[in-house]
């Protein structure tokens, strides 16, 4: 199953838009995980099986894994994931973007050694540096576009030929997306935005971080990011879910922020057909 249906099935299946991202910083940890063998894993894990009902994908971010070298941590999640709960599509958020012979081998890592169903990617460097990732026929890529951070402003608001750089992202990537892989990031800090992106780019994918901890408006953004069919967006929440407790019934608290957060963008979807 290719990537864009294995997540509009698993968004339809389980009733949900939202993402949970996995950033495990061990000294955020719950008192019970701290100093503990192995606690990287042991905590997504526990994150993971506690909102697995709740979501359409997850997210685990890579540095948070490779600043700790851990990166063995993040190949057992992936796998674990993928035996646990085999219909939840693995994001991989890396941001990689390089010209097209490395961009091989980041291509290689994400699919091949982490086994992700679809990856981040910065645009920057064009469309060769985007292809090597899109010879993986079932997977899928999100472009950086309009970022969610107040520093995306200083590239991606620069005016070029009379429209913003995030829309001219925008309009390359439908023109990148024959084979249908690609989505985009826009972020929920800018609902304006991504209204604009979702009408240059149709149905494509949105990955819309930035509720929760960074302030995002879930109401506006849900609006208007989703299809006409109350689809086309995964909304990313990833501190305010995993770090919802802090002792032993962590997992628990997490489950219920999730829930809380399903919850909450469903009542701003469109009736799906």
């Amino acid at each position: 199953m290719k990537f864009a249906e294995m997540l509009e099935a698993r968004s339809s299946s389980a009733n949900t838009l939202l993402c949970v991202g996995l950033d495990p910083d061990p000294v955020r940890f719950p008192e019970p995980l701290r100093g503990v063998d192995d606690s990287i894993f042991q905590f997504c894990s526990a994150i993971v099986d506690a909102t697995a009902d709740f979501v359409c994908a997850f997210k685990p971010q890579i540095a948070y894994f490779a600043s700790a070298a851990a990166e063995d941590a993040l190949q057992r999640l992936v796998s674990y994931i993928q035996t646990a709960h085999p219909t939840v599509p693995v994001i991989l958020d890396a941001k990689r973007g390089d010209m097209a012979s490395t961009a091989q081998h980041y291509a290689r890592e994400v699919f091949e050694r982490y086994r992700a169903h679809a990856v981040t990617l910065s645009p920057y460097l064009g469309h060769d540096s985007v292809q090597p990732y899109l010879e993986y026929d079932d997977r899928g890529v999100f472009l950086l576009c309009r970022t969610s951070n107040p520093g995306g402003d200083d590239l991606q608001m620069l005016n070029v030929d009379g429209e913003p750089l995030y829309e001219r992202v925008a309009r390359l990537a439908t023109t990148w997306n024959s084979s249908r892989q690609i989505g985009l990031v826009v972020g929920a800090t800018y609902p304006n935005e991504l209204a604009r992106v979702r009408a240059i780019v149709g149905d494509m994918p949105l990955l819309v971080p930035g509720i929760g901890a960074q302030g995002g408006d879930v109401a506006a953004s849900v609006k208007a990011g989703q299809t006409s069919r109350g689809a086309g967006i995964v909304v990313s929440s990833s501190r305010a879910i995993i770090y919802a407790g802090q002792k032993e019934q962590f997992a628990a608290n997490a489950r219920a922020a999730a829930q809380s957060a399903r919850d909450e963008i469903n009542r701003y979807r469109v009736a799906m057909d």
